[in-house]
């Protein structure tokens, strides 16, 4: 027996019981449990590819003497690689394949001892130290090196790799800045042609301004390229795509190319299959003639290149067309009816952040495996047209910021595999209709700044639902209790409606839920206390309602984003996934060619959401990845009223705190100083009493600070800290207050001044007094002045007798 394969069956084997076999010469054992390995003298292909080895590479390996090729890739094998001896023994290796394991330290220089290796893969482990050069110089026979995402420091000109005659794959991507690539120092012409040819996010040509590397001038043999995350200048170059007709991959993604963008139109790039320049400023005319000039294209990237013009009618010539991205350009006009009905392949279209219009879809279009809809930001107008009804397998539809109006059409209930849909910023208008009970696999789900009416239907039932937005809409009536079956809610947002009512009971089984929005509703009733239960919210907003009792005291109990890590959640973004066609490059290890290999495979793309809230006396969007450490509590303008509860200040990560616009009574809690990451606290326009804590001075934190419009007294904390930066505003309306930044000086005669401490009642007797002496004033002088004027005596005798009368009943 010369070969043997057992591959991905997750047996765990001992390698002892392949012994008999005394002729083996290949043993192909990936995807299993391997423990131990004893040693065939005869054994030349060793592959044991994702077996969960550990630790070093067992003797056992590198004693086989015979072996041509070594595929380790993807265990667990860790440590320094031996400077002597070890893998160094293979001398007839061929194939070496150390990638995803986590090797560390230095290459050991004899690997040039290797001359018969040929494919050599060490990516992704954790080399380190200055790149081996002198080690790529010695191994005259490579021909594919694979070095992506480890360590290496110091430099490396590919002028080293000048008489390597047999490269054909060359692929590095560098995960730190410390490793500089040359290309043009010195400038070289290559003794190879290479297949494929791969730099991602390294430091290229720093020397010269980031060029392109001019040794590719002399390829014409590429079939896959990529040049990403490399900031490289200069015009964009045509000349590559008219060099290397065989092209099948093209990538320059994130650099800095310019116009002119030329496609030749008298030529076809039969092979092309993917072709991505985005997130490059080349700022020219879209070519119309692109769909002629790669009609065979999978996947086409051109988002973020500023390019401008019409959609080109071209694009429907693309049959095979998979994924379509033309985001964040300068696109005018409207979809030709030729791109609508030409292409029935597509799966992913992202058209958002341009400027188009017309129907979103022209009607009649033939987009039957369509997926992924994005079309946000635009300025597509009218009804929701039914340019999308062949389109019922979508998952994601965001047609958000463009100028739709009416209503909702019932047939939006036939797309029962939408998980994310994204309506928001548009003019819908009426009720939601009773087919929107169909989707039922909704996870986000996005109505929000329209003019939505009525009620939600009672029919909902979304149990995959993590994300509502709702705001800024019409809807009324209470919260229907079918919203209960998605638990698994994590934002929750109906700010700015007039949903009417108690907060309903079943909030508390959201047991997941980080941002609870009711915000300018019509709610009324206490708090409830069973809100406690929701011990993972970061922000809880239910200000300008009509609540009313008192603050409960287990609030507390909240986290406001003090979680376990094991219970943290991202909710800034969320990830929409799906099933597309993709070209995979393969490198033939044995045959030494590079091939293409169609398969499926899972996309996702990260959206994300955004939430409004009121901190530091402005309203704020916190969109993105802020979402995951803003926390904050308001719950002003409502109808509270008793004392403010001390546990509030155990909200120890709270960064924003608002109680204002209420009827809260008592004093300021001592505890608040404990809020150590407070930076907004609200409590202005309430009817506080007693001083101000001085420990508040020991919020670092805290920028915005507000207790205006109180019954406080004493002095106003220290100016320092903070509190240095607080102008008058933040304590004005308090008459007993005294001290900077207030006019009113505490002292009286050189001698500091004790301010009174003013109980309830205390301070009403106060009032009444000074109210009655007042009056007494102003009863005597209408008296005087009414005796002085006899000839009008009995008409103001009138006037007063009125002006009393109403000074009593009030």
């Amino acid at each position: 027996m010369k070969a043997y394969e057992l591959r991905h069956i997750n047996w765990s084997l001992n390698a002892s019981s392949f012994l008999p076999f005394i002729q083996l010469q290949e043993l192909d054992l990936d995807g299993n449990y391997l423990s131990d390995l004893s040693h065939s003298r005869n054994l030349k292909e060793l592959w044991l590819d994702a077996n969960y080895l550990e630790g070093s590479i067992p003797e056992s390996i590198t004693s086989l003497t015979s072996l041509t090729t070594l595929t380790l890739d993807n265990n667990n094998l860790t440590g320094s690689l031996p400077q002597e001896g070890g893998l160094c023994n293979l001398k007839n290796l061929s194939l070496l394949n150390l990638a995803v394991n986590e090797f560390e330290g230095q290459l050991p220089a004899c690997l040039g001892n290797l001359t018969s290796l040929r494919t050599l893969y060490l990516n992704k482990n954790r080399f380190e130290g200055t790149f081996p050069s002198s080690l790529f110089h010695a191994l005259r026979s490579l021909t594919a090196i694979f070095l992506s995402d480890d360590n290496f420091s110091g430099s490396f000109s590919l002028s080293s790799l000048a008489n390597q005659s047999n490269l054909k794959v060359f692929s590095i991507s560098c995960s730190n800045a410390h490793l500089k690539l040359e290309t043009e120092n010195p400038p070289f012409i290559p003794s190879f042609q290479l297949r494929l040819f791969r730099i991602h996010k390294c430091s290229l040509n720093e020397a010269n301004n980031k060029t392109m590397p001019t040794f590719l001038l002399h390829q014409y043999d590429l079939l896959a390229l990529e040049l990403s995350h490399l900031n490289i200048s200069g015009t964009f170059p045509s000349w590559l795509l008219t060099n290397n007709t065989r092209l099948s991959y093209f990538n320059l993604t994130h650099n800095l190319f310019t116009t002119p963008f030329k496609l030749n139109p008298a030529s076809k790039l039969l092979q092309m299959e993917s072709f991505d320049i985005s997130s490059n400023p080349i700022r020219d005319e879209m070519p119309s003639h692109i769909g002629y000039i790669f009609p065979n294209l999978i996947s086409l990237n051109m988002s973020s290149t500023s390019l401008r013009g019409y959609f080109p009618a071209s694009i429907g010539e693309m049959r095979q067309l998979n994924d379509l991205d033309l985001s964040n350009n300068n696109l005018f006009g409207s979809l030709p009816q030729e791109f609508g009905q030409g292409n029935n392949e597509l799966r992913f279209l992202k058209l958002s952040n341009n400027n188009l219009s017309g129907s979103c879809l022209p009607i009649g279009s033939n987009f039957t495996h369509l997926l992924s809809l994005d079309l946000n930001n635009n300025n597509f107008k009218g009804k929701f047209q039914g340019g999308f009804m062949n389109s019922t397998g979508l998952i994601m539809l965001d047609l958000s910021a463009n100028q739709l109006f009416r209503e909702i059409p019932s047939w939006i209930g036939k797309f029962q595999d939408l998980s994310y849909l994204i309506l928001s910023q548009n003019s819908l208008t009426g009720s939601l209709p009773e087919s929107f009970c169909n989707l039922t696999k909704l996870s986000y789900l996005d109505l929000s700044h329209n003019t939505l009416s009525g009620s939600l239907p009672s029919c909902l039932n979304m149990p995959l639902l993590m994300y509502l937005h709702l705001q800024g809409n019409h809807l009324m009536g209470s919260l229907p209790s079918t919203l209960a079956n998605s638990s698994s809610l994590l934002t929750f947002d109906l700010m700015h409606n007039k949903f009417s009512g108690r907060i309903p009971r079943w909030i508390s089984s959201f047991s997941s839920l980080r941002v609870l929005m009711l915000k300018e509703n019509k709610l009324e009733g206490s708090i409830p206390t069973h809100l406690c239960e929701l011990k993972n919210i970061r922000l809880l907003d239910l200000s300008q309602n009509k609540l009313s009792g008192g603050i409960p005291y287990c609030l507390n109990n909240i986290g406001f984003g003090n979680m376990d890590a094991a219970s943290e959640i991202e909710i800034g973004s969320f990830i929409v996934s799906w099933t597309t066609r993709s070209s995979l490059y393969r490198f033939g290890s044995i045959t030494g060619k590079v091939f293409v290999l169609k398969e499926k495979q899972n996309v996702t793309l990260c959206k994300v959401q955004e939430v409004d809230f009121t901190t530091k006396s402005r309203y704020e969007s916190y969109k993105g990845s802020i979402l995951n450490f803003m926390s904050g509590l308001d719950l002003s303008s409502n109808q509270l009223r008793g004392k403010i509860p001390s546990n509030l200040g155990y909200l120890s990560t709270v960064h924003a705190l608002n109680l204002s616009n209420n009827q809260l009574e008592g004093p300021i809690p001592e505890t608040f100083s404990s809020l150590k990451q407070i930076e907004s606290l609200d409590l202005s326009h309430n009817k506080l009493t007693s001083r101000i804590p001085a420990q508040l001075t020991q919020l670092y934190f805290l920028s915005f600070f507000s207790v205006a419009h109180n019954n406080l007294s004493g002095m106003t904390p220290d100016m320092k800290n903070q509190f240095a930066t607080f102008g008058s505003a933040s304590y004005e309306g308090n008459l007993f207050l005294c001290g900077p930044p207030l006019p009113q000086n505490c002292s009286i005669g050189g001698r500091n001044r004790q301010p009174h401490h003013l109980d309830t009642d205390d301070f009403r007797d106060a009032f009444l007094w000074s109210f009655v002496g007042a009056f007494g004033v102003f009863f005597i002088s209408v008296i005087i002045v009414i005796y002085l004027n006899p000839y009008i005596f009995n008409y103001k005798l009138l006037v007063l007798e009125r002006v009393i009368t109403s000074y009593l009943y009030e």
